[in-house]
């Protein structure tokens, strides 16, 4: 294959993802951003995390928060849970790698701040464990792109609860 055809297939299978996916993801989207206006209307913040490269989405989405997304505006309270890398090793040191981001959101957070998980595979025991961190915290996850991934919830992942 050449290069060009790489490139056309390439654009060509992601237009057809984007299409393919809009109209299944649309509501729990919808859902999971009324909820983090909620939230941020209410004084508190966007708690973003996940491993790899949901770590860098969660990363993105939490800078173009706090910075700007499109228009200059006042700032967000938004964090990405990956970005501390003092806390990342010495909480896997200490605790166990599965433990990282638990341990950010019970020390973190407060009732009413929106946690979001970001996962391709939903099964990561980190990601897992932190959506159920015994605390009185509003908690989103993003469905995983896998259907037979392990999860808190069924497929459109929303949990707001007293964890």
């Amino acid at each position: 294959m050449n290069l060009e055809n790489l490139f056309n297939a390439e654009l060509d299978d992601h237009h057809s993802v984007l299409h393919a996916i809009r109209d299944a993801v649309r509501a729990d989207f919808m859902r999971l951003c009324e909820t983090a206006i909620a939230a941020l209307k209410g004084g508190n913040k966007l708690v973003l995390f996940g491993n790899g490269g949901s770590a860098a989405d969660a990363q993105h989405i939490a800078a173009e928060l706090v910075v700007r997304y499109k228009i200059n505006r006042a700032p967000l309270a938004a964090i990405a849970l990956t970005t501390d890398t003092s806390v990342l090793t010495a909480g896997g040191n200490d605790f166990g790698y599965d433990a990282i981001f638990e341990r950010q959101i019970a020390a973190l957070c407060k009732p009413g701040d929106l946690a979001i998980a970001i996962s391709t595979s939903g099964n990561s025991e980190n990601v897992i464990r932190a959506l159920q961190t015994d605390r009185d915290v509003a908690q989103a996850a993003l469905p995983p792109s896998d259907p037979a991934a392990r999860r808190p919830e069924p497929i459109g992942l929303l949990r707001l609860s007293a964890l």
